[in-house]
């Protein structure tokens, strides 16, 4: 049985990555994909836990041979997620969730049209500028800068199958576990999951 493909994106500030983290704590069988990056490993960091950390040149070279599903450079760094490891979770049956950025989902979406794409959105301007300032790591010019990238990033909300409004984190965990639950129960899923007891329940019974 092939496993679903989830993708869950967002502007930074909102919240994606804390939603995730304690979505898997409530999930069973839900992985999710380490990615590959070409950035120095920080402090406290595992390979193959927190990334797969890779040369430039070895990435470069995977790249070139169509190995990742999606990625991009950013600050002059390569991220990408491995599509051998992903089509390898999923003939194994294993639902995997893919936290990545809408550039990374429009490249998921070509791949995998059958991935289920899921957009949060604060619930508003204003608490996500509250947000980013809260960090304390950034100067007023800069949070605005993000801001801007932001409300640049929330334009792409339409091309998404789910959006979820972040204004209560539990209830926005609830919405993004229904979400997984929800597409676990669909015909497709369940008639292949529990063929057997099925095909048991509409055989008559012999007299």
């Amino acid at each position: 049985m092939s496993g679903l493909l989830f993708v869950v994106s967002a502007a930074s500030g909102t919240g994606k990555t804390s939603l995730v983290k304690a979505l898997l704590e409530r999930v069973n069988n839900l992985h999710v994909s380490v990615s590959h990056t070409t950035r120095e490993q920080r402090t406290g960091e595992l390979d193959g836990v927190h990334y797969h950390f890779s040369s430039k040149e070895d990435f470069l070279a995977l790249m070139e041979q169509g190995g990742f599903i999606e990625c991009a450079e950013v600050y002059g760094n390569y991220y990408g997620t491995a599509q051998a490891t992903v089509q390898q979770q999923l003939a194994q049956g294993h639902d995997v969730l893919l936290e990545i950025d809408w550039q990374g989902a429009e490249q998921v979406r070509n791949l995998f049209p059958q991935s289920k794409q899921i957009f949060i959105l604060p619930p508003s301007q204003f608490d996500l500028r509250q947000r980013l300032s809260n960090r304390g790591t950034d100067s007023v010019e800069v949070i605005e800068h993000r801001l801007g990238c932001a409300v640049e990033d929330m334009q792409q909300y339409s091309n998404f199958d789910y959006v979820i409004i972040n204004d209560d984190f539990n209830k926005a965990l609830h919405d993004l576990e229904c979400v997984i639950i929800a597409n676990r129960l669909v015909l497709a899923q369940q008639s292949t999951r529990h063929q057997k007891l099925i095909e048991e329940l509409i055989t008559p019974m012999p007299e």
